[in-house]
């Protein structure tokens, strides 16, 4: 009788904490504070972080910075209303330089870590770009534009504005030479340091300070960044020595302790091959380079290499989680240092590389701050809880990580979400998702927009199709000379096991996606007729025309193969809007009109066709001032809303209308 008493008691407040919460909406998503770019000192003692909060009458997000132990603590604000960028700490962490605006140009500014005001440092004839202390802590290296001399700045504002297209330093838009510069933080004096007409990428300053590695072009057209190579300059010679001579574009530069050997990141060492980056070593005195990550699997994001040079802590993705690894540099061995489920990335490292700045999240929980000992990452110290409401008051949705079988045997794996309470009844309506890239991932981390369509009733599927990163380079180059085939299949054969398990009710389906995910969203519908509802964001749909304005090398290397001139029927086989006449699916366009990924008149073709043609309902947005991602948060709000109100009318015959954000922020008032 106790434990019968003691079950209903347990089952009771379970339930009723249930039933205090809701489902999420496109409002809580706007609403939520996001962390911003975050660092530790070098000494490991102390975090300072950005968070983002809404600010809905000004249609924007505003960052403040924030100072806490790393051991966790008080948090105060650490930077005042006059705002910062590009933080970093000097090596000794008596400063931390900072960017401000300046009459319109981004400008160095300096500020001591045990308090007072920041000082201008730089007045730089032009924006300051990318930079890095030195490891005396007292000179500091940026890129910068080359500015318009005075006469050439007063006839460009006179109307003699018009651009050579592709001819140097332009490409397909207005661009400017760069060179490197040295500044002496005591003596307020700065020194270029690179000669001639070049274009910098990244760089990287040897532990000496005599010399520099850096990669740069000569040219800027759009698809030619293989004829970006490495340079070693040094110091007080003006003379550049070229490292590299391939067709490989080469990024990730940092120097190891012996002032001789380098890293860097490529997917080869000849020629640009469709692989997950890679990490090389190189002798810069003999040229001699090796590949040394060659025993990781995954996909690898930034490193951080030990003062001994003997190790690199690196967080990696394998599959949908990603994890903390280290590369033993002499033998080339990886080995994973935390495992968990879920996205753990290193934010930052301390000097001494024993202290790590993370982040954590996964599907239910939203990213927050930690920091941990490297010898105990399981042992990590909490910074940050930025949004407590999602974890106590919104229900999300169950999720689960599913493989099944494609069409030819390939092993595939996704990501399903199933609303909380649902019966496996087959009654379910069921949303597709389709990731960009085509080399991207769905990985278990937090993306909100799953739970908000979960609250809405629908099962969904995040497929890994072929094509997709961190699943090793031979399950990357699956999709080849193959796109909109092999990998619709892995789409459709994901949708079929869902049907088979009675998931789902297949008369109630819906794809959506955005990039990638857009431009095979498009394909799908013109390959089948089993989707009511269509949402297709940011996509190419003819890539005859999109292969002047928009990115090629991918199209032209990898994924369809040739030129437009060479191979006029696989471009137009592979295009969507070529085969609009087979779309049987209502399709919602959606487009930023700045997009230069994807340019906005691939959606316009798409949607032309299909209007006039006349079989099908079809809309097209566009939205102002926005690029290949949606930034302000009332166009976020809009191509949200949108989006769902289409998916309801035309999977479910709703006619659905959205939450009401003006009484959402009167109850917020209220409370």
């Amino acid at each position: 009788m106790k434990r019968t008493a003691l079950f209903l008691i347990i089952s009771l407040f379970v339930t009723t904490a249930f039933a205090q919460k809701r489902a999420m909406t496109t409002d809580d998503i706007i609403n939520m504070d996001r962390l911003g770019s975050s660092m530790i000192s070098p000494d490991g003692n102390s975090v300072i972080f950005g968070k983002s909060t809404l600010d809905w009458d000004e249609n924007k997000r505003d960052t403040k910075y924030y100072y806490i132990p790393a051991d966790s603590g008080a948090v105060y604000q650490y930077i005042g209303e006059a705002g910062a960028s590009d933080m970093k700490y000097s090596p000794d962490g008596k400063y931390i330089s900072l960017k401000r605006s300046v009459d319109g140009k981004q400008q160095l500014f300096l500020l001591p870590t045990t308090g007072g005001e920041a000082t201008q440092l730089t007045e730089h004839k032009n924006s300051v770009g990318s930079y890095e202390w030195g490891s005396d802590s007292n000179t500091i290296y940026f890129v910068s534009n080359v500015p318009k001399t005075s006469e050439e700045e007063k006839e460009y504002k006179a109307g003699y504005d018009h651009l050579f297209v592709d001819e140097p330093p332009h490409g397909q838009t207005e661009g400017s030479w760069s060179h490197l510069w040295k500044f002496d933080v005591n003596g307020k004096e700065e020194t270029r340091i690179t000669a001639g007409d070049l274009i910098i990428g990244s760089f990287s300053v040897s532990p000496d300070q005599n010399r520099v590695v850096y990669t740069a072009r000569f040219e800027n057209r759009r698809n030619q960044q293989y004829k970006s190579e490495i340079y070693l300059l040094e110091v007080g010679d003006s003379t550049a020595v070229q490292l590299t001579d391939n067709e490989v574009p080469e990024g990730g530069l940092n120097w190891l302790p012996d002032n001789q050997h380098i890293l860097y990141t490529a997917a080869h060492d000849e020629e640009w091959e469709l692989r997950q980056s890679k990490l090389w070593r190189m002798n810069v005195d003999t040229k001699e380079h090796e590949m040394i990550s060659g025993n990781f699997p995954g996909n690898m994001r930034s490193y951080y290499i030990t003062p001994d040079g003997g190790q690199v802590y690196f967080s990696g993705t394998v599959k949908t989680d990603t994890n903390i690894y280290s590369l033993n540099l002499e033998n080339g061995s990886v080995r994973r240092l935390t495992n968990r489920q879920g996205t753990v990335n290193i934010v930052d490292m301390n000097k001494n590389r024993d202290r790590v700045l993370l982040t954590y999240d996964d599907v239910q929980t939203p990213q927050d701050l930690y920091t941990a000992s490297v010898r105990n990452l399981s042992d990590k110290t909490r910074l940050t809880d930025l949004n407590p409401f999602v974890r106590d008051s919104l229900i999300l949705a169950y999720h689960e990580v599913v493989q099944w079988e494609s069409y030819d045997g390939l092993e595939i794996e996704g990501l399903k979400y199933v609303p909380q309470e649902l019966a496996q009844d087959g009654s379910a309506p069921f949303l597709l998702h389709i990731h960009g890239g085509p080399a991207g991932v769905f990985r278990n981390s937090f993306s909100p927009q799953y739970h908000v369509w979960a609250g809405l009733g629908y099962v969904q599927l995040a497929p890994n199709v072929r094509g997709s990163t961190a699943y090793g380079d031979e399950f990357l180059r699956g999709n080849m000379y193959d796109i909109g085939d092999g990998d619709y299949e892995d789409l459709m054969s994901g949708v079929d096991m869902l049907v088979e398990e009675n998931w789902i009710d297949e008369d109630k389906m819906a794809v959506r996606g955005w990039s990638y995910g857009g431009i095979l969203g498009g394909t799908t519908i013109t390959k089948t007729d089993r989707f009511k509802a269509a949402s297709l964001g940011a996509g190419v749909f003819d890539w005859t025309s999109e292969y002047a304005m928009g990115f090629n090398h991918d199209v032209r290397l990898w994924y369809i193969g040739g030129e437009p001139w060479t191979n006029p029927e696989g471009y137009r086989e592979r295009s969507a809007a070529m085969h609009a006449d087979k779309v049987t699916t209502p399709a919602l366009f959606l487009h930023g009109n700045r997009d230069r990924v994807d340019t906005p008149q691939q959606s316009l073709i798409f949607f032309t066709f299909l209007k006039d043609i006349g079989k099908v309902d079809t809309r097209y947005i566009e939205f102002q001032r926005e690029g290949h991602g949606i930034r302000e948060p009332r166009n976020q709000r809009t191509r949200d809303i949108e989006e769902i109100r289409w998916v309801q009318k035309y999977t479910l015959g709703l006619d659905w209308e959205p939450w009401d954000r003006d009484k959402k922020e009167d109850e917020a008032s209220d409370e």
